[in-house]
């Protein structure tokens, strides 16, 4: 029997998530491509644009608390608005910049604005759409930040091949605006959580933290969520952040040809992302979290060691296509195993806080390749990381199908519990 046709409520919700998680790797990812011609538009050195992306890191789980912990007093739909209108303005104003100083305050802002968006965005659709088809929904929700990458990838493309007397970096800051515009009144027409106003009317939104904290059940689920989030992050980064110079540095491919192979494996990601997480609403989301960490392992020296484009383009896409779709259960498994009361900020927070862990990870690969090369500093770095993701899945627990705003989640046991 096929499912029911989501409702506009539904659809709505889905859509604004998916937009502004999009936006917001967008906007991360045009740093990332840009912040050399930055640097020589400012004369700052590369290590200190570098550092814009730390700082954006660094406030991710500030705005993740901050907009989580609102979200739980007041709802998903109003923290969320504020949210989206904070990040398009900060995005938007790093086009008028005058110097590195005034970037760098705005990169923490935006860090703060896309900190909060990911774990309201979930949440809401999560809560709003129908539990068989969480699996589906989750994986291509994820994947917004793979589409915000690729599509970063294409716009620079494009703007740097173009003359319209503007500065190509400044343009595409100022351009960011309009997707996040077309989000914003998306959201405005979206109702308030149905989840969120029955567990309001129940009470039980009205917590205090240090009634969270002697929770014993809730701070073992919260340390487990934040280790295997900053796995899931190493695994990510650690195959993404390093690979573009991989490819220029390590076997001689030019900027634009290193971008063509960025589009071919985001591509993979999108796949993957999509498949996978709705393949988890059958087999489990552990299982299917554990299967794509270890179908990974083989692809690694294909990664890591081709040289023709080819092989680099074939070893990319699997590569991305595993990593990603392991991300795509995500936004359902945090959600679910998520109390109602605290599913603000329980989601965002246990994944931003595993993305600051996960920052170190670009330091420690660029120290290895440049004492042993870019394949080993990859390969020494990804195995690991994949096993302990497959381990980690493997000895947590899931709530799939849980009913949201019914009654509690199952409370798991071991490490996760």
């Amino acid at each position: 029997m096929s499912a029911a046709p989501l409702t506009r409520e539904q659809r709505n919700a889905f859509l604004a998530a998916l937009i502004g998680w999009t936006m917001d790797a967008f906007d991360y990812f045009l740093v990332v491509l840009v912040y050399a011609d930055i640097g020589k538009d400012f004369g700052v050195s590369l290590a200190r644009m570098a550092f814009l992306t730390t700082a954006t890191l660094i406030m991710r789980p500030v705005g993740a608390l901050l907009f989580g912990l609102w979200a739980d007093r007041v709802g998903r739909r109003r923290p969320l608005i504020v949210d989206v209108i904070f990040y398009s303005i900060v995005g938007f104003l790093c086009a008028f910049a005058p110097n590195y100083t005034v970037l760098l305050l705005l990169r923490l802002l935006y860090g703060i604005g896309m900190g909060g968006e990911w774990g309201l965005g979930a949440a809401l659709a999560m809560e709003k759409l129908p539990a068989e088809r969480r699996g589906f929904f989750s994986g291509v929700l994820q994947q917004g930040y793979a589409l915000g990458y690729l599509l970063a990838a294409v716009a620079f493309l494009i703007v740097r091949s173009i003359d319209v007397g503007i500065t190509p970096w400044r343009l595409l800051f100022g351009l960011s605006i309009i997707p996040a515009i077309v989000s914003l009144i998306i959201r405005t027409r979206i109702g308030e959580s149905e989840v969120w106003e029955k567990a309001h009317r129940a009470g039980i939104t009205r917590y205090r933290v240090r009634d969270l904290l002697a929770n014993r059940a809730i701070v073992r689920r919260f340390i487990y969520l934040v280790l295997l989030m900053t796995a899931f992050n190493w695994m990510s980064h650690g195959t993404q952040d390093i690979y573009p110079n991989a490819l220029k540095k390590g076997i001689g491919l030019s900027p634009d040809t290193a971008l063509g192979v960025a589009i071919v494996y985001n591509c993979g990601a999108l796949l993957g992302g999509t498949l996978l997480g709705a393949l988890s609403q059958r087999i489990g989301r552990r299982v299917t979290i554990v299967g794509a960490a270890l179908l990974a392992l083989p692809v690694v020296p294909l990664f890591a060691y081709s040289r023709s484009l080819g092989l680099v383009c074939l070893g990319s896409f699997l590569m991305q296509f595993f990593v990603q779709g392991g991300w795509g259960v995500i936004p359902a498994h945090l959600t679910e195993l998520s109390p109602d009361a605290i599913r603000g900020f329980y989601p965002g927070v246990t994944y931003q806080l595993g993305n600051l862990l996960a920052a170190f990870n670009l330091p420690i690969q660029e120290r290895l390749a440049a004492s042993h090369g870019y394949p080993f500093a990859l390969t020494v770095t990804i195995i690991p990381v994949l096993l302990v993701v497959a381990v980690l899945a493997a000895v947590g627990q899931e709530a799939r199908d849980a009913v949201f705003g019914g009654e509690p989640a199952p409370e798991p046991a071991g490490i996760g519990g």
